[in-house]
């Protein structure tokens, strides 16, 4: 791992208790606090304990330490280069992330080092300064539960005006888009934040939304050819979803995966992509649809 375990919860615990120490703070509630704010809830049953008992060797029996500086925990090489690497993602530049320090580092990587196969090449434009302020204020809605008058083009051309309650922001790894997720519109939930024209705080009459409408879940069953890492490269390409496997023979697997009903084209897209190598057993319709995919590819002669 880059970020090893001197960076963990327990080691950040201790590092400021000992600065608390230094300046003179010793209050037992106060570095139980430290403890549980840092660590977990059973933690406070061993770190005190193990520092108070000299068994760590960091604070005596007076409650005073033989440390003379404040701990600090510099970045190695490895992890500047790291986050340099990170850095270098236009997606960043959504967050208002600042990168101190990395001025003189060489990135472990760059986008040029890799290719992302199976991604749509139209994503979302993360360096227009216009795409970047809309998606802070709606970032900052969110967090605020803020509604928004949002302008918008939809898939006709048209240019529409709502009010939402944004909840959350969403990402598609496959479409390479943002979208954003609220309540309250009556032209539905969803909406992709490349449409957005502009985006202000709603500041008229005291906006009162809809319930939120639970997500259509919905689920696929997919049979598995365990061969070239078939098994998993699905369970991976698949990991953010709630699935099953199990298996039924050598070297063949049932996968159950739970969905949002409105991502079924990009499921359908995403199943594609395996081949042969899996086989779409229920639902019927969805299994029409990967078929009728299929045939229309070839009547394109595109295999």
């Amino acid at each position: 791992m880059i970020f090893s375990e001197l960076y963990s919860a327990y080691y950040n615990a201790v590092a400021e208790i000992l600065s608390l120490v230094l300046q003179g703070e010793t209050d037992e509630k106060t570095l139980q606090q430290v403890v549980v704010r840092h660590a977990f809830s059973e933690s406070i049953l061993t770190v005190l304990p193990a520092l108070k008992s000299e068994k760590w060797q960091l604070l005596k029996s007076d409650r005073t330490t033989p440390i003379q500086n404040i701990p600090s925990m510099p970045l190695t090489t490895l992890q500047k280069r790291w986050l340099k690497a990170v850095s270098l993602d236009p997606r960043i530049r959504l967050f208002d992330l600042r990168f101190g320090g990395l001025e003189d580092i060489t990135p472990l990587f760059t986008p040029d080092d890799y290719v992302i196969y199976d991604q749509y090449a139209d994503g979302d434009p993360y360096c227009d300064e216009g795409y970047i302020t809309r998606f802070r204020m709606i970032l900052a809605a969110i967090r605020q539960r803020q509604t928004l008058r949002i302008e918008m083009v939809n898939r006709k051309g048209n240019r529409i005006a709502m009010h939402i309650l944004p909840l959350k922001l969403e990402y598609s790894e496959k479409d390479d888009k943002f979208r954003l997720i609220g309540t309250g519109c009556r032209y539905g939930e969803t909406v992709n934040l490349a449409r957005i024209i502009s985006c202000q705080r709603y500041s008229g009459s005291p906006f009162v939304p809809a319930q939120a409408c639970p997500a259509r879940r919905t689920a696929v069953t997919l049979k598995v050819l365990d061969e070239r890492n078939a098994l998993e490269r699905c369970l991976l390409h698949f990991a953010h979803f709630e699935k099953q496997a199990e298996r039924t023979d050598d070297g063949h697997y049932l996968v159950h995966i739970r969905y949002d009903a409105d991502d079924e084209t990009e499921m359908i897209i995403r199943v594609l992509g395996f081949g042969p190598l899996i086989e779409v057993i229920k639902p019927e319709r969805f299994r029409k649809q990967i078929i009728g995919r299929l045939k229309r590819q070839k009547s394109c002669e595109l295999f």
